[in-house]
Parts: structure tokens; sequence; C-alpha cells
């Protein structure tokens, strides 16, 4: 008899002979899907408060002009601030802006206005790097403009671009003749001058000296420069640098002092030499 014989056999255990259970596990996509709408919800809260900020910044511009400005309480304005604002700011400083209006009144003058600027800073002293500022003026409202000025034929003026056209009558030995001019706009010292560059007296084109040949000192009338000051319609922080004729209006591109938003003797009216 052996030994195995007289011992019991006993079972093995249970560590043996149990299979390992599977280890869990933990899916990522619930993590990801939580940080994809964190991130949502973080962007979301950006733009609405980006929206909010633009708007209250647009609505301040507006109301500063509208006051500063002496315009009508419900004159349209458009404001379009590129980039976006909060940074700005924080930064305190507006990259470029853009501001326009139509049919905008500065006394006897209204014409649809644009300025454009660039590096606005707005804590202290409001400023501009640069600005410059576009005038667009319709046949009519040119019209109300010259009104003032001394022995021109406003109400026969036409846009023809480049340049104003209008006629006028020329009496001599007891004969009237029609006279058309042509008047090229320019800008001198601030002020439009229209230079006559075409002279035609009953159809056919002539010369300044071929006028006044003819009529003496009854030309001068025709073939004299007009100089029209606008300094007393528009501030004073605004320059006139060119004056074109395109299409159905006249456009005067002007150049904005940087000072202009912050500086009331700016914003008021200028003067004209006399």
């Amino acid at each position: 008899m052996t030994v195995g014989d007289t011992q019991p056999t006993r079972p093995l255990p249970e560590w043996t002979t149990t299979s390992p259970q599977p280890r869990r596990r933990h899916r990522a996509w619930p993590w990801i899907l939580a940080a994809v709408i964190v991130a949502g919800l973080a962007v979301a809260a950006w733009f609405i408060g980006e929206s909010i900020a633009r708007g209250i910044v647009e609505k301040t511009i507006r109301d500063q002009i509208v006051t500063n400005l002496a315009l009508p309480a419900d004159q349209q304005i458009d404001v379009q601030i590129e980039g976006a604002v909060i940074p700005q700011l924080i930064a305190g400083t507006f990259d470029d802006i853009t501001v326009s209006s139509q049919d905008v009144p500065f006394d006897q003058l209204t014409g649809d206005v644009t300025v454009h600027a660039t590096g606005i800073a707005f804590r202290g002293e409001a400023t501009a790097e640069s600005a410059t500022g576009t005038v667009r003026l319709t046949e009519a409202q040119l019209k109300a403009l010259l009104e003032s000025v001394q022995d021109f034929p406003v109400d026969s003026l036409k846009l023809a671009a480049p340049d104003v056209t209008a006629s006028t009558e020329l009496t001599f030995l007891g004969i009237t003749v029609p006279v058309g001019v042509s008047l090229t706009p320019s800008a001198a010292d601030g002020d439009i001058v229209l230079t006559p560059t075409r002279l035609q007296v009953a159809g056919a084109d002539v010369s300044a000296d071929d006028l006044k040949s003819r009529f003496g000192g009854l030309a001068d009338a025709v073939i004299k420069d007009y100089t029209v000051c606008i300094a007393q319609y528009i501030p004073a922080g605004m320059t006139l640098t060119d004056v074109s004729v395109e299409g159905d209006e006249v456009v005067a591109d002007f150049d904005v002092d940087g000072r202009i938003a912050s500086d009331p003797a700016l914003q008021a009216p200028g003067t004209c030499q006399t």
C-alpha cells in the first residue's frame, strides 16, 4: 500500500480552476463628448458676449456722432467694426471702423457720408492713427450748394462725368447768343474749384480767347473759375483733398483729423476765408 492510497483526495484550490474575470474597459467617448459640449458652450458664450459687446459699441458710436455733430435723433448711421470686438476692448484700441450715413445734413450742404478710421484709441482722449472721409452729392444737392455762388447759372447745371456742365446767354449789340461750358471740379485750399475746360457758342466749340474777343468783358462771367467754400458746412476737422464727378454723383474726399472724436473745436463747423 502506498502513501497515495491512504491519503484522501482533496479538490484543487478555487483560484487554480476559476477563469479570471475580464477587466472593465473605461470607455473614452463620454469624456470626449463632455469636452465637445463644454467647448461648444464656451464658443457659444463667446459669440453671445461678442454680439452683446458689438451692439453696445456700435450704439455708443452712433449716439456720439448724433450728439457731437447735432444730427437728427433718427439719423440712420451704419457702423462697421472689423474683427472681434472683445479683444479690441481689452487692448483699448479699435483696429478698423467704417461709419456711413445717407442724406446727412450739414446746414446748406447735404450728402451721403462715409468715414473710415484705423487705430482708434478710446482710453483717455479718443484719437485715430488715420482717418478719411467721402461725401457724395447728387445733382440736386450740388445745385443747392451752388445757389450762393455769384453769377453761376445753377438752374442749368448738369453732371456729365468727368465734368459739370452749365449754360448761359451772352447779349452783345442786341444779339443773344447761347453759351455752354464744361467745368472740371478740383480741390484747392479746402475749397471746391470749378474750372472751365470746354466752351461752346451756339453748339460750336470755341476757345476762351475767342469768346473774349467776341464778347469782351461779358465773357469774364463764363470763363472764370468758380470757387465754392464748403468749410462752413462741415466739421473743422475735415479738409477737402479731392473732388470728381463719378456717374451721376460728385464725390468729395476728405482728410479727417484723428482728434475729431474728442476735440469739440474740430467737431464744430469751419469758417470760410473772406
